[in-house]
């Protein structure tokens, strides 16, 4: 469990993120409403085979579903690594006699 001098600070720059991440939007959208008031309405325009790409909230969702998979694998592989070195780390004593009954 994360103690609170990790979580504390996390979920501030979490916070901070998300209110940057919410004012950006608006900025967004106000320039789109701003570019759209002075912008001549054009027909769409046709473009070759666009009806076979995939939609964009498609292609966000799956980079995302790979990205969850990937963070998921390398926490995995983290924990197996500190397990595999935990004999190693300064106050385990199940790795101090395993280092002694190895010198015997």
């Amino acid at each position: 469990m994360a103690s609170y001098l990790t979580h504390e600070p996390q979920e501030e720059f979490l916070n901070a993120i998300r209110t940057g991440q919410q004012a950006f939007v608006e900025a967004v959208k106000t320039w789109v409403d701003a570019v759209k008031a002075v912008t001549p309405q054009m027909p769409p325009i046709q473009v070759p085979l666009a009806d076979r790409l995939p939609a964009a909230e498609d292609v966000v969702a799956s980079a995302y579903d790979f990205a969850e998979k990937l963070l998921a694998s390398q926490r995995q592989f983290a924990g197996d690594l500190l397990k595999a070195t935990a004999p190693l780390l300064p106050g385990n004593d199940s790795g101090k006699q395993e280092w002694a009954a190895a010198a015997q």
